[in-house]
C-alpha cells in the first residue's frame, strides 16, 4: 500500500497493483482502524480518464460533506498526488503529504 495523503481523518492511498488498472484511482481509508486496509476502505475515486483531469467517484459510504472536502483537495493537489502515485509504482519511497 502507497499512503499519499492525510485528510480529515482519513488516508489517501494506492496500491501498486493498481498501476495496471486502465483509469488512475484513489482509495479512500478511515485512519486509526486496526483492520486491514482494504477492509478498511471507505472510497474509490477515479482521478483522470485517458490521462487527463477527470476525478469521479466510482463508489462511498462517505458523507456528502466528507466526498465534497475529500474532492476539493483532490483536485487542489491533482498534480503533486499523480507524481506521488508515480513514485509509489516506481517502487520509490515518498514522504507522506498533510492536507489542511
Amino acid at each position: 500500500m502507497g499512503k499519499l495523503a492525510f485528510i480529515l481523518g482519513f488516508i489517501l492511498s494506492v496500491f501498486p497493483a493498481d498501476a495496471t488498472e486502465n483509469r488512475r484511482h484513489i482509495h479512500v481509508v478511515r485512519k486509526g482502524n486496526k483492520r486491514s486496509h482494504r477492509g478498511n476502505t471507505v472510497a474509490k475515486i477515479w482521478i483522470e480518464k485517458n490521462g487527463q483531469k477527470d476525478i469521479e467517484i466510482a463508489w462511498s459510504e462517505l458523507s456528502a460533506t466528507e466526498e465534497a472536502e475529500i474532492i476539493k483537495a483532490i483536485d487542489d493537489h491533482w498534480e503533486e498526488l499523480n507524481r506521488l502515485i508515480d513514485k509509489v509504482f516506481d517502487g520509490e519511497k515518498i514522504r507522506i503529504k498533510k492536507i489542511k
